[in-house]
């Protein structure tokens, strides 16, 4: 009986959108800017000071870089429009950088956590005045760009990615600068390897839960926000829907949704009336503004439990 479109600004390249990665991708050149900056600073001084604490917050500080840089990238990228190839467009870009940026954050954790073994075992001496000088810089320059990043992290993945890695090494500045002062007072050099350990165990389950949300968008789960049994009841509810079938729903870059879905007709019904109802319900209900209705006088092929 033919199927129904529903897109109305579904957010892909609409003016808002626009803007918001517009307003994002400022952000970001001014944060790389800052943290690139402070970033040499902390890779020098970790070498003139030998600590590795700082070099750890030198690691992150680089991932942030390196996710700062990536996301400024994708934005840019992600805002091209889609065409014959490609017909969702290049938003996608933006989770597959936060994939990455995940994935580069447990590489240097590891790293960490292996040197700081090994320095537990072999303790080394400190410079700890120079590397409290170094950290609070670092830290000044970590909560600067977490400002800059706070408007924009609950809208994309992407951005929310960089302002947990700005956040998890502005905590390891922290850690840092009380390790300085402890081994300034205490002399206690094994203090930097356990507070560097420290900083990598922490970022950790944070990075995982961005590398678990990527995954879920790119294996195109339903968006965590969505339950598909509220939306197939929903579905059902509308008057002259019998049942519904192969409903699917997902989202390509995380601040969107799209569905498909085959309804069975009532005896009777109309089918462009029941669509539009449906795709009109579908985006006032659940903010879905991209949907395919196919509507069938009877089930095509068998409905399993998950499509029934």
């Amino acid at each position: 009986m033919g199927e129904a479109h529903n897109h109305r600004d579904s957010g892909h390249g609409t003016p808002s959108h626009n803007h918001a990665a517009g307003s994002n991708a400022r952000s970001l050149s001014i944060a790389l800017a800052i943290t690139g900056s402070f970033l040499v600073a902390e890779l020098v001084g970790s070498f003139v000071f030998n600590s590795l604490a700082l070099l750890s917050d030198a690691a992150h500080m680089f991932t942030d870089a390196a996710a700062l840089a990536i996301a400024l990238v994708a934005i840019k990228v992600g805002q091209r429009p889609a065409d014959r190839r490609r017909t969702y467009g290049y938003r996608r870009f933006e989770i597959l950088a936060a994939s990455f940026n995940a994935l580069l954050l447990f590489v240097v954790a590891g790293y960490v956590l292996w040197e700081g073994i090994n320095r537990l075992i072999d303790p080394q001496p400190v410079g700890s005045l120079g590397m409290l000088v170094v950290a609070s810089l670092g830290l000044l320059a970590n909560l600067v760009a977490m400002r800059l990043l706070t408007g924009g992290k609950e809208s994309s993945l992407n951005v929310k990615g960089a302002y947990l890695e700005v956040w998890a090494d502005m905590l390891g500045s922290i850690g840092v600068i009380g390790a300085a002062a402890l081994i300034y007072l205490t002399k206690a050099n094994w203090i930097d390897p356990i507070v560097a350990i420290a900083i990598g165990l922490w970022v950790l389950p944070r990075t995982w839960t961005l590398l678990k949300d990527t995954t879920h968008i790119l294996l195109q789960g339903v968006p965590s926000s969505m339950n598909l049994d509220d939306i197939r009841r929903a579905v059902n509810d509308i008057g002259g829907v019998e049942s519904t079938h192969d409903l699917h729903v997902w989202s390509v870059a995380g601040d969107d949704a799209s569905l498909t879905a085959h309804v069975v007709l009532a005896a009777g019904a109309e089918p462009f009336a029941t669509r539009h109802a449906i795709a009109e319900m579908l985006e006032k209900k659940f903010g879905i503004h991209h949907s395919t209705i196919q509507a069938e006088a009877t089930p095509c092929g068998d409905e399993d439990a998950l499509h029934a």
